[in-house]
């Protein structure tokens, strides 16, 4: 799917709040890379998984936007933002000043300069085993019962000193916040996330 190292598809783009995890609250320019691979059947964004002709920006325009937001991070995520090099284009977001954070699956390899990598693995896909020593954040999206035990062997391949835990609710199953939260008290190493943005209504 790479056309140029110049250029990179964009389904969206847009200045907010990050909504979830270890920096909800923080403002942060979200760039969504178009196409994933994954194909998680609960995706609230099913429209990235495909990818345009119409959806390719120049990596110059990408960052003159998020620079000229004046947003401190830029967020890349997707789609599955993993499927492409993301050196070009965490090099360029960098020299314009701003922080490079990533939202991954970690389904293929590892490319960019990062200073924050979420890592949030899937079932449908596993991650690579690099990300895991990349992790600043394991974030696990929790549908079912079987989605706690699951994330604690993700947990395991993570390093303590370095990666931070979070079970996240699927938005869909907020009923199981509760289950969620009794879990976290019994393992206090984990951090309830909440996708506040959705709460509040902004992108």
């Amino acid at each position: 799917m790479v056309r140029t190292d110049t250029e990179i598809p964009v389904m969206e783009h847009f200045y907010t709040l990050q909504g979830e995890g270890h920096h909800a609250g923080t403002p942060a320019y979200f760039i969504r890379l178009a196409g994933c691979d994954v194909g998680c059947h609960w995706c609230d964004v099913k429209e990235s998984w495909s990818v345009s002709e119409d959806q390719w920006m120049p990596i110059s325009e990408v960052t003159q936007i998020a620079r000229e937001s004046g947003a401190p991070i830029a967020v890349i995520t997707g789609g599955e933002p993993t499927m492409y090099d993301l050196g070009p284009l965490t090099r360029s977001l960098k020299a314009a000043g701003l922080r490079t954070h990533i939202e991954t699956s970690g389904a293929h390899p590892f490319t960019g300069d990062f200073d924050w990598v979420t890592l949030s693995p899937k079932k449908f896909k596993a991650a690579r085993e690099e990300y895991f020593s990349q992790a600043h954040e394991l974030k696990v999206i929790v549908y079912n019962a079987h989605d706690l035990t699951w994330a604690v062997e993700q947990a395991a391949h993570c390093d303590p000193q370095r990666t931070k835990l979070y079970l996240q609710p699927e938005w869909s199953r907020r009923d199981r916040v509760d289950q969620v939260i009794q879990f976290i008290l019994k393992h206090p190493q984990w951090h309830l996330s909440l996708q506040t943005h959705k709460y509040i209504n902004i992108p």
